[in-house]
């Protein structure tokens, strides 16, 4: 009997009341559940109980070899190597846009980025300027947008600030992709090599994917804010702990500060953390029911204390987030049903080596939101993990975990290569409060970490077969290179953008602007016209603009359902509709009423047109029918309308 196993037959309850926290004991395993080389198979209430030998740092499987390497090489330099690699594979799939992080954005949309920039631009004004960080009126003037109720990413934006300052929102948008994703791997590999498994190269493959899966890779191109997880596994961890601990107020608190931290990256992926582990912690104790006796005091002390901690310290954003101005109940029609295909989970995704745009453009809501695509090679290894390893608990439950949250992230209508089968669980619990303002492909990326994890528990406990160790080690390459290799990051697409005019980085614009008063840039702001708010973004939003693209009430009405942009705008669907078509309209006086009196509504300074937009010279028509001729100045046409929109003392 090794070490390992003498531990937990001798358990008891008074050694778990003395153990550390950060060594979470192991309760009696059932002779049953050994591997076949004698080692205990489950070891207690999820992953804290089930590796208590990986935490204290036994290792009957790998022999003396595995006990001399950390030895000779060092965990630390171990360590730092694997980050290494990770940082250089963030590179690697950033690459093309750290060549002209102001000029390149992703391909296909570029929506999302500028928003961002915006987001991080407004995080300045916080440090500097002391401005309110849960809303703001520098865009959608006057009506505002609720900050909490969008990514703001303060938690991101605010450490970034020097970044931002030094050299801008769009270089500081390409450092937070790389260090999301290697962070997020990094983050991983940490948990599972301390944790859950004794083998490096486990852990470092578990937190590779983790990191790296296609879902991550999708995001990488648009959403900072949802690919900074690298505070999701010690939360995971921290949950796990707290159904063993014997000091669960200290760990109460810890977790509530973390908890608070990732409320302020992205308040959708802490719900989806919550809901895996809930999740998984029923998974288990329905394999073992006798764990709740042991389970529930400390849990329930460490619950009580987080929620008291963290309620306090998000009382007051989470008011103004569904109590403030600009508060909306409920996402937007046009995400709500988001749904993955089925296919979508043998495909490869479309940013990695394998994928094929073409072959993907239905089995996603749209290229952002590819939160499944493991391939097929993938898909079925991960089948075949969990048959192999199915006497083991931890397994079992990290496999119903996965396949629950796979099948919620079908959304409510499931489709076969975009044929409708059936109706999906999400139609019941899509109308749930905190549930209807989730998208539900989304859920695929909790089915990400479940493969990252079972495969680093499979390359652990292939060093147990009894094969000869030259065969072992090509057959575990072997699994891992058809696993892995037709998912492996490229470097993300990327299209040109329009730079940000001479007018605006000359600061030319500060002869006509008050601080009362917009910048109207042409076409409008909206979803599908972000220019403006890259320039914004560029002055640390010095001066206001109407529009954008966020999430507010319909129709600007606090409290109604969700849409994308404020309040409908005339002058802004016309404008929008020239640029999209170059078609110029004949307008009327009551046309040209309307549209001076939303100019007004906005105070509008000046309306600004670049010189090199799509179907300028249409635009320029257009805008002169409304408020008379403009001027160039430097790169851009300039309308001064203050004479007209200056509202009388």
């Amino acid at each position: 009997m090794t070490p390992a196993e003498t531990r937990a037959e001798s358990w008891s309850e008074s050694d778990a009341a003395e153990a550390p926290a950060s060594e979470p004991v192991a309760p009696p395993v059932d002779p049953g559940d050994r591997t076949p080389d004698g080692a205990a198979r489950d070891a207690g209430p999820g992953v804290a109980a089930a590796t208590t030998d990986a935490a204290t740092g036994s290792d009957e499987a790998g022999g003396a070899d595995a006990a001399t390497r950390p030895r000779r090489w060092g965990r630390r330099r171990q360590d730092l190597t694997v980050f290494g690699l990770f940082l250089l594979a963030a590179v690697w799939v950033t690459s093309q846009i750290w060549v002209d992080p102001a000029g390149r954005v992703a391909s296909l949309y570029s929506s999302d980025p500028a928003q961002v920039q915006f987001f991080l631009a407004h995080s300045v004004r916080v440090v500097l300027h002391g401005e309110f960080p849960f809303f703001t009126e520098q865009f959608n003037y006057p009506d505002g947008v609720n900050l909490m109720a969008n990514t703001a990413i303060l938690a991101l934006g605010i450490p970034m600030v020097p970044v931002t300052l030094l050299f801008g929102p769009a270089v500081t948008f390409v450092v937070l992709v790389t260090l999301a994703l290697a962070g997020t791997a990094s983050a991983w590999y940490l948990v599972l090599s301390r944790h859950v498994v004794h083998s490096p190269l486990a852990a470092a493959v578990g937190g590779w994917f983790c990191g790296f899966s296609p879902a991550m890779l999708s995001h990488a191109n648009w959403h900072p804010n949802i690919i900074s997880q690298f505070l999701l596994p010690f939360i995971v961890w921290r949950v796990l702990v707290i159904t063993r601990s014997a000091r669960p107020w200290r760990d109460g608190v810890l977790l509530a500060l973390m908890v608070t931290a990732q409320a302020f990256i992205n308040e959708e992926i802490l719900l989806f953390t919550a809901l895996a582990c809930g999740v998984f912690l029923l998974a288990v104790l329905a394999q073992r029911p006798a764990l709740w006796s042991t389970a529930w005091r400390p849990l329930a002390k460490a619950l009580a204390i987080c929620t008291v901690l963290a309620g306090s310290l998000l009382a007051y954003p989470l008011y103004v987030q569904f109590a403030g101005p600009m508060a909306y109940h409920g996402l937007s029609d046009a995400v709500r049903d988001y749904g993955n295909d089925i296919a979508a989970f043998f495909a490869p995704g479309s940013p990695t080596i394998g994928g094929d745009e073409r072959a993907n453009v239905n089995l996603a809501p749209n290229y952002s939101e590819e939160n499944a695509f493991f391939g097929w090679s993938l898909a079925l290894i991960a089948v075949g993990i969990v048959a192999w390893l199915r006497r083991e608990m931890l397994v079992r439950a990290l496999a119903a975990t996965g396949a629950f949250f796979a099948v919620l992230s079908l959304g409510e209508r499931v489709s076969w290569w975009d044929r409708e089968l059936f109706t999906g669980p999400w139609e019941w619990l899509v109308r749930l409060p905190l549930l209807d303002a989730v998208v539900p492909t989304r859920f695929g990326l909790i089915t990400s970490v479940v493969v990252g994890i079972l495969l680093a528990l499979a390359v652990e406990r292939s060093r147990a077969l009894p094969l000869e160790r030259r065969t072992l080690r090509t057959l575990t390459v072997a699994g891992l290179v058809l696993a892995l290799l037709p998912i492996a990051p490229m470097p993300l697409k990327v299209t040109s953008r329009p730079p940000v005019p001479d007018f605006i980085t000359a600061d030319r614009w500060r002869g006509y602007v008050g601080e009362d008063q917009t910048l109207v840039p042409i076409p409008v702001p909206n979803m599908g016209h972000t220019h403006g708010m890259r320039w914004a973004a560029s002055t640390n939003l010095d001066f206001k603009i109407p529009g954008g693209y966020f999430l507010a009430p319909r129709n600007g009405n606090t409290g109604d359902p969700g849409r994308f942009g404020g309040r409908p705008s005339g002058v802004g669907q016309l404008l929008e509709e020239v640029a999209s078509t170059g078609r110029i309209p004949k307008l009327d006086d009551r046309q040209r009423r309307r549209s001076l009196d939303e100019l007004r509504h906005w105070r509008a300074a000046i309306l600004v047109l670049p010189v090199g937009q799509h179907h300028s010279e249409q635009l320029r028509r257009t805008v002169e029918q409304l408020v008379g001729p403009g001027r160039r100045e430097l790169d851009v046409w300039v309308w001064d309308v203050r004479a007209l929109t200056d509202r009388p003392a």
